[in-house]
């Protein structure tokens, strides 16, 4: 008899996981798979490619339905599919229309909700969030019959979300509460260029701004947008894109213990044995997740003990942080502000746009921020991770693996 795996969430953190799975022994479960959207398994993370028009849906779909029923997995999809109850006792989990899946092992990859800002105002027509399919298609519809554009959040995914508008024709403007753009990313003097170089691209900023309220006509539609300074903005389209906090609520609900996540161990399982959890809703050792990588190592880590090999254990390493925007490059990993304790080592090259600092400390490199020539950041980023002493190679480090190569 194969043992039950239900899986609630069809995004890639969860499905990543089956994946590996399948990899591993194939014969073991008969897998159910509940997703919330409508489609099969899709890139996320490429939902900003689609936005600009270098990509379709289509283009964008990692499993179709046809994976899943010549794997021999079932799978639901759509809204009535939501898995709304997990029932511990009797190990059944039961979707908005009454679909229910026993599980022998559930795994909950239900990712991550954006974050809504209280602002006055959040409820209009045309102010919405970029998280999905839903909300990239309604935005391609804006972008045919209105004109501004404003983006709240000078993020990864407000930028992308900005410079995919303006490659639409809209004319867009980002709100910061920062004066550095991308500063959890960035240092001040990378994420000026990062600005000037978007600014060429008639992508419009208003840095260190706090938004008010949100203005509408009466029909309910955002007109405008108000900051404390009593400025106000046109919009027809509003963005927010601030941040996504972890979507525990289903675990909650079911007495699963969760802090700022669904908390879990080293093999991902969390406090009650049958249930795993990975991705953007879980917290690992005090850490939530927003970014891919660390997804697809949990992945790995989880599928292994699922499939009763059970020798892997996760360990969170310094997350490398790239802009998919075309022709802007640009790269941070680790602690790239660093303190007193710290040497930092700068190269610029301001007729080429290059912008590097790396900073050290003791012997070992411990942070990195790369603009305009990111050749070298996969390698800085080993240097990092694997604590590599730096003292044969600090005077050359700055300048990149090729140079230590040629000497």
């Amino acid at each position: 008899m194969k043992q039950r795996l239900v899986v609630i969430g069809n995004g890639m953190a969860g499905i990543r996981t089956v994946e590996e799975l399948l990899s591993a022994t194939p014969e073991k479960y008969d897998i159910t798979v509940f997703g919330t959207e409508p489609y099969g398994n899709y890139n996320r993370i490429m939902l900003s490619s689609v936005l600009c028009g270098e990509k379709t849906i289509e283009d964008i779909i990692i499993n179709d339905r046809q994976w899943y029923a010549d794997k021999g997995i079932c799978l639901y999809t759509g809204s009535d599919k939501s898995v709304v109850r997990i029932n511990r006792i009797t190990k059944k989990v039961y979707a908005q229309d009454g679909t229910s899946a026993a599980y022998d092992r559930l795994l909950i990859a239900t990712g991550s909700r954006p974050v809504i800002p209280a602002i006055p105002g959040n409820d209009l027509e045309g102010v919405i969030s970029f998280r999905d399919i839903v909300d990239v298609n309604r935005m391609l519809s804006y972008s045919k019959s209105h004109n501004k554009a404003v983006v709240l959040g000078g993020g990864l995914l407000g930028l992308e979300a900005a410079n995919g508008l303006a490659l639409r024709g809209m004319d867009v403007t980002v709100i910061h509460n920062n004066a550095v753009l991308l500063n959890r990313q960035m240092d001040p003097q990378a994420g000026k260029m990062l600005q000037k170089a978007l600014e060429q691209r008639h992508l419009k900023f208003k840095m260190a701004a706090k938004t008010q309220q949100l203005l509408g006509d009466k029909n309910g539609h955002i007109t405008a947008v108000r900051f404390e300074d009593g400025s106000e903005l046109a919009c027809d389209l509003f963005i927010m894109a601030i941040g996504v906090r972890p979507n525990m609520t289903l675990a909650q609900e079911a007495g699963i213990y969760c802090e700022r996540g669904i908390v879990v161990n080293d093999t991902l399982q969390s406090y009650d044995p049958s249930i795993y959890a990975v991705g953007e809703c879980i917290q690992h050792r005090g850490d939530t997740f927003g970014l891919v990588a660390p997804l697809f190592e949990q992945a790995k880590v989880c599928a292994n003990h699922l499939s009763a090999h059970g020798v892997a254990e996760y360990i969170t390493l310094p997350t490398a942080t790239k802009l998919k925007v075309t022709g802007i490059n640009l790269f941070s990993v680790g602690d790239f502000m660093g303190d007193e304790s710290c040497e930092n080592i700068h190269f610029t090259d301001t007729a080429l746009g290059i912008y590097k600092k790396l900073v050290i400390r003791g012997d070992k490199l411990i942070g990195a921020v790369l603009y305009g020539d990111t050749t070298d950041g996969s390698w800085y980023q080993e240097l990092l991770e694997k604590e590599e002493p730096l003292a044969e190679i600090r005077d050359r480090l700055i300048f990149g693996k090729a140079c230590l190569a040629s000497t």
